[in-house]
């Protein structure tokens, strides 16, 4: 497996809206992207930081994955994504190490990206995301 860099740093929200204008209003960052990824029910928006992203994520279902960790957790830091050049191989060298995986194989998420997320559990409780930019 070879991660090329922090693709970006996923961040659970309540109100998007609001959360938009502190990012550009209070850090001086601007919003390039609002999409929403009905599949996992969230709408998302993202700011670059350098060569990083910071990803705003907003349950549009109380039952989606944002809306159950928000409902938990509260606001705050919901993962860390990092960049791999194949995420099918990326995936199988995770199980052959006994890495316990959430997806075990790819599905399309925001941006047009494959990604697949590693369990908390065998990650020392650090929810973790691979993606491929398959359009580079």
């Amino acid at each position: 497996m070879s991660i090329s860099h922090i693709e970006h740093i996923g961040i659970a929200v309540k109100d998007l809206e609001e959360s938009i204008r502190f990012y550009e209003d209070k850090l001086g960052l601007k919003c390039y992207s609002i999409e929403e990824v009905e599949e996992q029910k969230v709408k998302t928006a993202f700011f670059m930081v350098g060569q990083t992203k910071v990803e705003l994520l907003e349950s549009t279902d109380p039952e989606g994955p944002i809306g159950k960790f928000i409902e938990k957790k509260g606001e705050g830091v919901h993962h860390i994504a990092f960049a791999v050049d194949n995420i099918e191989e990326s995936l199988k060298d995770l199980t052959e190490k006994e890495v316990r995986l959430i997806d075990k194989s790819p599905r399309k998420g925001a941006e047009g990206l494959d990604i697949a997320f590693l369990h908390p559990k065998s990650t020392h409780g650090v929810l973790m995301e691979l993606c491929q930019n398959k359009n580079k």
